[in-house]
């Protein structure tokens, strides 16, 4: 099992930036397909975007193209979402999951593709 952690959420106005981490103690993610999701209390969690191996990026949620992004970072055991211009309906519980693949260039929104889950990290927008 690979241990992950988000990090980075909080309460912010509208219009504001947070930018999450996703890391792996001890553990590089330079392996991983990486992806991010977010949940709304009494909805079912919902892909955003995911990055490949390579470094291929997708994205699933129209509603954040333009403003998030995900990157990953120079250390090597931690993935990025950045999170700009932020609306109240993007309140929700973002997590960030990650899987082993042989195919560089592959990732998915298919939350059952992964295994290796963070506990998640709460986002709040809100005036």
């Amino acid at each position: 099992q690979l241990p992950l952690e988000e990090s980075g959420g909080g309460l912010v106005q509208p219009g504001e930036s947070l930018r999450l981490s996703c890391t792996s103690t001890g553990y590089t993610l330079d392996y991983y397909a990486v992806g991010w999701f977010r949940q709304v209390p009494g909805k079912e969690r919902e892909p955003l975007m995911c990055i490949s191996t390579s470094g291929a990026i997708t994205n699933y949620d129209e509603s954040v193209q333009g403003r998030f992004t995900i990157f990953r970072g120079t250390a090597l055991n931690t993935v990025y979402l950045q999170l700009n211009s932020l609306k109240p309906e993007d309140t929700a519980v973002y997590y960030c999951a990650a899987e082993n693949s042989y195919d560089k260039s592959y990732c998915t929104s298919v939350s059952d593709f992964y295994h290796n889950w963070g506990q998640g990290t709460q986002v709040t927008v809100a005036s």
